[in-house]
């Protein structure tokens, strides 16, 4: 039987997806090591997850320069060195940094983990921290923060964390060329020591996983000793922004950035899903309003989003766009007139629906792959969030209503309660 192409499949609404559950094991020394085993290509992922992020560190940037040096040398071996082992074995490396945490991510074939494992061990336990290579890394940082600073987006983007959190927070710090200049050798191995090498981590392995494998990490990874004491410090975040508009002066810049929003909350709070369904009305996809009213009708932008950003202990809207200085206060008077018609006129049943199958269709094509799984159990795992919160991520969906979208509105997107930040200039 041949093929129609001209007849359209099927179309179905997605109504579950069920998350593959991980298999946990305990290490030697207590570690947790959880484990994704699917996947058709036999090719692992293996991640060491410290909390070790800005949230734990002495002095701005000692965080981040602790873990981008952890492959510029080890006992024994150079930076090059390491690099040509690595590559000897096909295996590639990622040393990830964000606000709460720090991580070693390391791609290879399943067969090469026996030989990677002890590589990593050596990032870990054995680090270095050569005076070249730390100036050079230096520079380099500096050098791409000079560049970062002649873009508008980047001064909105930082400015307005800024002023949602305040310029001390960890989400609202950024990093300066004077601090990272100042940054000394010291505070950077007193971080890695305490977190890293002495740290407890959790780690994560995905792909095409054996028993051997399992065995092969608790005979590695499985033996460091480590600390529990965190050393972490509270932070609160500043409340000083609402009804607030900062502008960055650019006067040679022809376009401006504007970044609008608010702190809220993370995924532990009861309207998470609510709120979902309407920043995705508002600007989370392409056919969103934001798009289609301030990019397709007025032609004031080539686009425009909106944003619930989660982190671990805190969680902030952002709504963002790049326009031309004369459109920025139209821009942001049709950004409001928007906001005003979630919260005065019920969603269409139409456009909710759309909503709810795109973002149902979005969530089970994050999940193709062994990696994607993970990332989505990391979540999980390192936030403390339930099992089966994914599980229930299509059901909460469907199940949010148009007077559901209308009270986060008039909840969470009141303009008087949130900051503008404009770089560039009106």
């Amino acid at each position: 039987m041949s093929l129609d192409r001209t007849i359209a499949p099927d179309f179905k609404i997605i109504q579950t997806v069920n998350l593959p559950e991980p298999q946990t094991h305990t290490l030697d020394n207590g570690i947790a090591l959880h484990v994704i085993n699917i996947g058709e290509q036999p090719v692992v992922r293996l991640e060491c997850i410290f909390e070790a992020g800005n949230w734990y560190e002495s002095e701005t940037a000692a965080s981040y320069f602790a873990v981008k040096m952890l492959t510029e040398g080890v006992e024994g071996m150079t930076s090059q060195e390491i690099s040509e082992a690595f590559d000897r074995l096909g295996a590639f490396t990622d040393l990830t940094h964000t606000s709460d945490r720090v991580g070693i991510v390391v791609y290879c074939l399943s067969r090469f983990l026996p030989e990677v494992l002890p590589l990593v061990q050596r990032l870990i336990r054995s680090a270095t921290f050569p005076e070249k290579e730390f100036q050079e890394l230096k520079n380099i940082t500096v050098q791409n923060l000079k560049v970062n600073r002649e873009k508008t987006a980047y001064l909105a983007t930082t400015e307005f964390r800024a002023r949602l959190f305040g310029a001390g927070h960890p989400y609202g710090q950024s990093q300066s060329a004077e601090e990272i200049d100042a940054l000394g050798m010291d505070a950077v191995r007193a971080h890695y020591e305490q977190f890293i090498r002495d740290g407890k981590f959790t780690a994560v392995l995905a792909g095409q996983v054996t028993e051997a494998d399992v065995e092969h990490v608790n005979a590695t990874l499985g033996q460091n000793s480590f600390d529990a004491a965190s050393g972490k410090v509270s932070f609160t975040a500043s409340e000083a922004y609402q009804g607030e508009e900062e502008i960055v002066e650019r006067p040679e810049s022809v376009q401006s950035s504007i970044r609008m929003g608010r702190v809220l909350f993370n995924r532990h709070h009861p309207d998470y899903f609510k709120m979902l369904v309407t920043n995705e009305i508002l600007g989370g996809y392409f056919g969103s309003r934001l798009m289609k009213n301030i990019r397709e009708e007025k032609g004031l932008t080539y686009g425009i989003s909106s944003h619930l950003v989660t982190l671990r202990n805190e969680g902030y809207l952002m709504i963002g766009t790049d326009v031309k200085k004369e459109f920025t206060q139209q821009t942001i008077d049709e950004i409001k007139k928007e906001i005003h018609r979630l919260q005065t006129e019920p969603v269409g049943a139409e456009e909710l629906q759309t909503v709810k199958s795109f973002m149902a269709g979005e969530f089970a094509g994050s999940l193709n792959t062994a990696f994607e799984v993970a990332d989505r159990r990391k979540v999980l795992l390192l936030d403390s969030l339930p099992a089966n919160f994914f599980n229930q991520y299509i059901d909460r969906i469907h199940a949010t209503t148009a007077e559901d979208v209308m009270a986060m509105a008039n909840s969470y997107l009141r303009p008087e309660d949130m900051v503008t930040v404009i770089a560039g200039g009106k």
